[in-house]
Protein backbone atom coordinates (compact mmCIF):
# COMPACT_ATOMS: atom_id res chain seq x y z
CA UNK A 1 0.00 0.00 0.00
CA UNK A 2 1.20 3.28 -0.28
CA UNK A 3 2.74 5.69 2.09
CA UNK A 4 1.22 8.76 0.60
CA UNK A 5 -2.72 9.88 0.87
CA UNK A 6 -4.29 7.74 -2.05
CA UNK A 7 -6.06 10.11 -4.29
CA UNK A 8 -9.61 8.79 -4.47
CA UNK A 9 -12.53 9.64 -7.17
CA UNK A 10 -14.09 12.62 -7.58
CA UNK A 11 -16.27 14.06 -4.52
CA UNK A 12 -20.09 12.99 -5.55
CA UNK A 13 -21.73 15.49 -3.33
CA UNK A 14 -19.51 18.50 -5.39
CA UNK A 15 -19.76 16.62 -8.99
CA UNK A 16 -22.36 15.10 -10.34
CA UNK A 17 -21.92 11.01 -10.86
CA UNK A 18 -22.51 12.07 -14.42
CA UNK A 19 -19.96 14.40 -14.91
CA UNK A 20 -16.49 13.96 -14.34
CA UNK A 21 -13.68 12.37 -16.34
CA UNK A 22 -14.10 9.33 -17.83
CA UNK A 23 -11.83 7.10 -15.97
CA UNK A 24 -13.32 3.86 -14.14
CA UNK A 25 -15.05 4.98 -10.94
CA UNK A 26 -13.91 8.14 -12.11
CA UNK A 27 -10.42 7.91 -10.63
CA UNK A 28 -7.09 9.36 -11.39
CA UNK A 29 -5.55 8.33 -14.56
CA UNK A 30 -2.07 7.06 -13.64
CA UNK A 31 0.28 9.71 -15.27
CA UNK A 32 -1.25 12.16 -12.87
CA UNK A 33 0.48 10.13 -10.20
CA UNK A 34 3.45 9.04 -8.66
CA UNK A 35 2.71 5.78 -7.50
CA UNK A 36 -0.26 2.91 -8.24
CA UNK A 37 -1.18 0.26 -6.06
CA UNK A 38 -3.79 -1.03 -8.70
CA UNK A 39 -4.27 0.08 -11.89
CA UNK A 40 -7.41 -0.53 -14.15
CA UNK A 41 -6.34 -1.00 -17.70
CA UNK A 42 -8.35 -1.67 -20.88
CA UNK A 43 -7.33 -4.08 -23.58
CA UNK A 44 -10.11 -3.07 -26.45
CA UNK A 45 -9.26 -6.29 -28.47
CA UNK A 46 -11.84 -8.94 -29.79
CA UNK A 47 -10.59 -10.23 -32.68
CA UNK A 48 -10.00 -13.66 -30.86
CA UNK A 49 -13.66 -14.20 -30.73
CA UNK A 50 -15.72 -16.96 -32.31
CA UNK A 51 -19.29 -16.33 -32.37
CA UNK A 52 -20.88 -12.40 -31.74
CA UNK A 53 -17.66 -9.34 -32.03
CA UNK A 54 -17.88 -6.01 -30.12
CA UNK A 55 -15.99 -6.70 -26.83
CA UNK A 56 -13.36 -4.32 -28.30
CA UNK A 57 -16.05 -1.32 -26.55
CA UNK A 58 -16.02 -3.29 -23.56
CA UNK A 59 -13.50 -1.29 -21.89
CA UNK A 60 -15.50 2.26 -22.81
CA UNK A 61 -18.56 0.44 -21.67
CA UNK A 62 -17.41 -0.59 -18.10
CA UNK A 63 -16.22 3.24 -17.45
CA UNK A 64 -18.98 4.13 -18.34
CA UNK A 65 -21.39 2.49 -15.92
CA UNK A 66 -18.98 2.65 -13.15
CA UNK A 67 -19.98 6.48 -12.27
CA UNK A 68 -22.01 5.31 -9.78
CA UNK A 69 -19.63 3.05 -7.48
CA UNK A 70 -19.44 4.74 -4.20
CA UNK A 71 -16.44 4.96 -1.66
CA UNK A 72 -17.02 2.58 0.89
CA UNK A 73 -17.77 -1.56 0.75
CA UNK A 74 -19.97 -2.55 3.51
CA UNK A 75 -19.77 -5.99 3.63
CA UNK A 76 -16.09 -5.84 3.51
CA UNK A 77 -15.77 -2.93 5.52
CA UNK A 78 -13.37 -0.80 3.55
CA UNK A 79 -12.59 1.85 1.79
CA UNK A 80 -11.02 0.50 -1.28
CA UNK A 81 -9.93 4.31 -2.94
CA UNK A 82 -8.87 4.72 0.62
CA UNK A 83 -6.49 3.22 1.27
CA UNK A 84 -4.48 2.06 -1.65
CA UNK A 85 -3.99 4.26 -4.66
CA UNK A 86 -5.87 2.98 -7.39
CA UNK A 87 -5.61 4.69 -10.86
CA UNK A 88 -7.37 4.41 -14.46
CA UNK A 89 -4.20 3.56 -16.80
CA UNK A 90 -5.95 4.12 -19.81
CA UNK A 91 -5.84 1.71 -22.79
CA UNK A 92 -3.41 -0.80 -24.42
CA UNK A 93 -4.00 0.04 -28.30
CA UNK A 94 -3.53 -3.39 -29.95
CA UNK A 95 -3.26 -4.53 -33.57
CA UNK A 96 -6.73 -5.59 -34.52
CA UNK A 97 -5.21 -7.44 -37.76
CA UNK A 98 -2.73 -9.54 -35.66
CA UNK A 99 -3.67 -11.26 -32.93
CA UNK A 100 -0.05 -12.61 -32.21
CA UNK A 101 1.64 -9.07 -32.36
CA UNK A 102 -1.80 -8.17 -30.23
CA UNK A 103 -0.55 -10.66 -27.59
CA UNK A 104 2.66 -9.34 -27.64
CA UNK A 105 1.96 -5.88 -27.03
CA UNK A 106 -0.02 -6.89 -24.49
CA UNK A 107 2.41 -8.66 -22.31
CA UNK A 108 5.01 -5.90 -22.74
CA UNK A 109 2.54 -3.60 -21.76
CA UNK A 110 1.66 -5.47 -18.52
CA UNK A 111 5.51 -5.84 -17.85
CA UNK A 112 5.44 -2.00 -17.66
CA UNK A 113 2.24 -1.19 -16.01
CA UNK A 114 3.53 -3.84 -13.03
CA UNK A 115 6.81 -2.45 -12.94
CA UNK A 116 7.04 -1.39 -8.94
CA UNK A 117 4.70 -3.36 -7.64
CA UNK A 118 1.79 -2.28 -9.38
CA UNK A 119 -1.33 -5.03 -9.39
CA UNK A 120 -3.89 -5.14 -12.77
CA UNK A 121 -7.59 -5.36 -13.08
CA UNK A 122 -7.94 -5.30 -16.71
CA UNK A 123 -10.84 -4.93 -18.37
CA UNK A 124 -11.49 -6.79 -21.92
CA UNK A 125 -11.60 -7.04 -24.47
CA UNK A 126 -12.04 -11.10 -25.30
CA UNK A 127 -10.66 -13.71 -23.33
CA UNK A 128 -7.63 -14.02 -25.48
CA UNK A 129 -6.17 -11.48 -23.46
CA UNK A 130 -5.46 -13.69 -20.17
CA UNK A 131 -2.89 -15.14 -21.94
CA UNK A 132 -0.21 -12.58 -21.89
CA UNK A 133 -1.54 -11.15 -19.05
CA UNK A 134 -0.52 -14.84 -17.83
CA UNK A 135 2.35 -14.53 -19.27
CA UNK A 136 4.06 -11.67 -17.74
CA UNK A 137 2.92 -12.14 -14.10
CA UNK A 138 4.38 -16.11 -14.21
CA UNK A 139 7.94 -13.74 -14.71
CA UNK A 140 7.56 -12.50 -11.32
CA UNK A 141 5.66 -15.18 -9.42
CA UNK A 142 6.07 -18.26 -11.11
CA UNK A 143 2.86 -21.00 -11.49
CA UNK A 144 -0.38 -19.40 -10.99
CA UNK A 145 -3.31 -20.95 -9.53
CA UNK A 146 -6.23 -19.37 -12.44
CA UNK A 147 -9.61 -18.87 -10.78
CA UNK A 148 -11.64 -18.86 -13.71
CA UNK A 149 -15.42 -17.81 -13.58
CA UNK A 150 -16.85 -18.59 -17.25
CA UNK A 151 -19.68 -20.61 -18.73
CA UNK A 152 -16.95 -22.16 -20.78
CA UNK A 153 -13.77 -23.69 -20.16
CA UNK A 154 -12.01 -21.98 -22.58
CA UNK A 155 -9.05 -24.75 -22.71
CA UNK A 156 -9.55 -25.85 -26.35
CA UNK A 157 -7.07 -26.78 -28.74
CA UNK A 158 -7.53 -24.52 -31.53
CA UNK A 159 -10.41 -22.96 -34.06
CA UNK A 160 -9.72 -23.15 -37.82
CA UNK A 161 -6.54 -24.02 -37.15
CA UNK A 162 -6.30 -20.69 -34.88
CA UNK A 163 -3.63 -21.12 -31.32
CA UNK A 164 -4.81 -17.96 -30.29
CA UNK A 165 -8.23 -17.45 -29.62
CA UNK A 166 -10.85 -16.78 -26.62
CA UNK A 167 -11.57 -20.01 -26.66
CA UNK A 168 -7.73 -21.49 -26.10
CA UNK A 169 -6.09 -19.00 -23.35
CA UNK A 170 -5.94 -21.22 -20.65
CA UNK A 171 -4.76 -24.58 -22.43
CA UNK A 172 -1.96 -22.62 -24.31
CA UNK A 173 -0.96 -21.60 -20.29
CA UNK A 174 -1.25 -24.90 -18.99
CA UNK A 175 1.03 -26.02 -22.04
CA UNK A 176 3.32 -23.23 -21.45
CA UNK A 177 3.85 -24.14 -17.84
CA UNK A 178 2.58 -20.90 -16.24
CA UNK A 179 -0.31 -22.56 -14.53
CA UNK A 180 -0.37 -24.11 -11.17
CA UNK A 181 -2.29 -27.78 -11.96
CA UNK A 182 -3.21 -28.47 -8.68
CA UNK A 183 -4.91 -25.33 -7.53
CA UNK A 184 -7.03 -24.31 -10.71
CA UNK A 185 -10.38 -24.09 -10.49
CA UNK A 186 -13.54 -22.79 -13.16
CA UNK A 187 -16.39 -21.67 -11.91
CA UNK A 188 -19.80 -21.29 -13.25
CA UNK A 189 -19.39 -23.83 -16.70
CA UNK A 190 -22.75 -24.86 -18.23
CA UNK A 191 -23.97 -25.97 -21.44
CA UNK A 192 -22.87 -27.83 -24.23
CA UNK A 193 -19.84 -28.85 -25.00
CA UNK A 194 -17.86 -30.04 -28.36
CA UNK A 195 -17.60 -33.64 -27.04
CA UNK A 196 -16.84 -35.72 -23.95
CA UNK A 197 -13.51 -35.45 -23.91
CA UNK A 198 -13.30 -32.02 -23.06
CA UNK A 199 -13.92 -32.14 -19.61
CA UNK A 200 -11.24 -35.25 -19.69
CA UNK A 201 -8.62 -33.34 -21.27
CA UNK A 202 -9.70 -30.03 -19.09
CA UNK A 203 -8.73 -32.53 -15.90
CA UNK A 204 -5.02 -33.16 -17.82
CA UNK A 205 -4.43 -29.63 -18.02
CA UNK A 206 -4.81 -29.13 -14.44
CA UNK A 207 -8.67 -27.76 -13.99
CA UNK A 208 -11.32 -28.83 -11.40
CA UNK A 209 -14.75 -27.41 -12.46
CA UNK A 210 -17.55 -25.88 -9.81
CA UNK A 211 -20.59 -25.89 -12.22
CA UNK A 212 -23.68 -24.05 -12.41
CA UNK A 213 -25.87 -27.28 -11.20
CA UNK A 214 -23.28 -27.61 -8.50
CA UNK A 215 -24.32 -23.56 -7.05
CA UNK A 216 -27.91 -24.76 -7.44
CA UNK A 217 -27.63 -27.71 -5.48
CA UNK A 218 -24.66 -27.64 -3.04
CA UNK A 219 -24.91 -23.58 -2.13
CA UNK A 220 -22.92 -21.21 -2.12
CA UNK A 221 -21.09 -21.76 1.41
CA UNK A 222 -20.14 -25.35 -0.35
CA UNK A 223 -18.48 -23.69 -3.14
CA UNK A 224 -16.71 -20.53 -1.67
CA UNK A 225 -15.71 -23.84 0.69
CA UNK A 226 -14.14 -25.74 -2.40
CA UNK A 227 -13.15 -22.76 -3.90
CA UNK A 228 -10.61 -21.43 -0.95
CA UNK A 229 -9.12 -24.97 -0.40
CA UNK A 230 -8.52 -25.42 -4.06
CA UNK A 231 -6.45 -22.29 -4.73
CA UNK A 232 -4.55 -22.56 -1.05
CA UNK A 233 -1.61 -20.21 -0.65
CA UNK A 234 -0.81 -19.73 -4.31
CA UNK A 235 -0.57 -17.01 -6.35
CA UNK A 236 -4.13 -16.47 -7.68
CA UNK A 237 -5.13 -14.72 -10.96
CA UNK A 238 -9.33 -13.90 -11.35
CA UNK A 239 -10.55 -14.15 -15.03
CA UNK A 240 -14.05 -13.21 -15.33
CA UNK A 241 -15.70 -13.80 -18.35
CA UNK A 242 -19.06 -12.09 -17.56
CA UNK A 243 -20.38 -14.86 -19.77
CA UNK A 244 -21.21 -16.51 -16.40
CA UNK A 245 -23.66 -14.57 -15.43
CA UNK A 246 -27.17 -16.04 -16.59
CA UNK A 247 -27.92 -14.10 -19.85
CA UNK A 248 -30.69 -11.97 -17.73
CA UNK A 249 -27.73 -10.38 -15.59
CA UNK A 250 -25.73 -9.83 -18.59
CA UNK A 251 -27.01 -9.79 -21.83
CA UNK A 252 -24.01 -7.87 -23.23
CA UNK A 253 -21.53 -10.63 -24.01
CA UNK A 254 -20.69 -12.52 -27.50
CA UNK A 255 -21.32 -16.41 -26.37
CA UNK A 256 -24.71 -16.28 -23.82
CA UNK A 257 -25.52 -19.55 -22.41
CA UNK A 258 -28.79 -19.69 -20.31
CA UNK A 259 -28.40 -20.65 -17.01
CA UNK A 260 -25.72 -18.98 -15.52
CA UNK A 261 -24.75 -17.26 -12.01
CA UNK A 262 -26.98 -14.50 -10.56
CA UNK A 263 -24.30 -11.43 -9.74
CA UNK A 264 -25.29 -11.40 -6.67
CA UNK A 265 -23.70 -14.88 -6.13
CA UNK A 266 -20.66 -14.02 -8.42
CA UNK A 267 -20.01 -10.86 -6.67
CA UNK A 268 -20.79 -12.95 -3.16
CA UNK A 269 -18.13 -15.23 -4.10
CA UNK A 270 -15.09 -12.90 -5.29
CA UNK A 271 -15.71 -11.11 -1.74
CA UNK A 272 -14.26 -14.26 0.13
CA UNK A 273 -11.12 -13.77 -1.76
CA UNK A 274 -10.07 -11.74 1.32
CA UNK A 275 -7.33 -13.66 2.46
CA UNK A 276 -6.05 -15.21 -0.69
CA UNK A 277 -3.06 -14.04 -2.52
CA UNK A 278 -4.66 -12.49 -5.41
CA UNK A 279 -1.92 -11.32 -7.56
CA UNK A 280 -4.29 -9.67 -10.93
CA UNK A 281 -7.30 -10.20 -12.20
CA UNK A 282 -9.48 -9.95 -15.50
CA UNK A 283 -12.75 -9.01 -16.36
CA UNK A 284 -13.43 -9.64 -20.65
CA UNK A 285 -16.24 -10.64 -22.87
CA UNK A 286 -18.49 -7.94 -22.43
CA UNK A 287 -20.32 -6.59 -25.43
CA UNK A 288 -22.09 -3.19 -25.55
CA UNK A 289 -23.89 -3.76 -28.31
CA UNK A 290 -26.08 -6.46 -27.00
CA UNK A 291 -26.33 -4.95 -23.34
CA UNK A 292 -29.42 -3.42 -22.14
CA UNK A 293 -29.78 -0.58 -19.92
CA UNK A 294 -26.70 -0.76 -18.76
CA UNK A 295 -27.06 -4.47 -17.11
CA UNK A 296 -24.07 -6.08 -18.38
CA UNK A 297 -21.47 -2.73 -17.87
CA UNK A 298 -23.13 -2.28 -14.54
CA UNK A 299 -22.19 -5.98 -13.29
CA UNK A 300 -18.94 -5.55 -15.25
CA UNK A 301 -18.11 -2.65 -12.55
CA UNK A 302 -18.99 -3.75 -9.97
CA UNK A 303 -17.11 -6.99 -10.29
CA UNK A 304 -13.74 -5.10 -11.21
CA UNK A 305 -15.27 -2.86 -7.32
CA UNK A 306 -15.77 -6.24 -5.90
CA UNK A 307 -11.57 -7.49 -6.96
CA UNK A 308 -10.51 -3.68 -5.95
CA UNK A 309 -11.95 -3.67 -2.43
CA UNK A 310 -10.56 -7.76 -2.34
CA UNK A 311 -7.17 -6.40 -2.76
CA UNK A 312 -7.57 -3.44 -0.31
CA UNK A 313 -9.51 -5.64 2.37
CA UNK A 314 -7.43 -7.52 5.22
CA UNK A 315 -8.40 -10.95 6.47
Amino acid sequence: MTSQQPIGPLDATRVPRYAGPATFARLPRTDELTRTDVAVVGVPFDSGVSYRPGARFGPAHIRAASKLLRPYHPPLDVEPFAVQQVADAGDIAVNPFDISEAITVIERASDELRDGGTKLITLGGDHTIALPLLRSLHRDHGPIAVLHFDAHLDTWDTYFGAPFTHGTPFRRASEEGLLHPEHCLHVGIRGPLYASTDLTDDRVLGFQVIGTDDVQLDGLPAVIERMRARLGDAPVYVSVDIDVLDPAHAPGTGTPEAGGMTSRELLHCLRNLVGVNVIGADIVEVAPAYDHAEITGIAAAHIAYELVSVLAARP
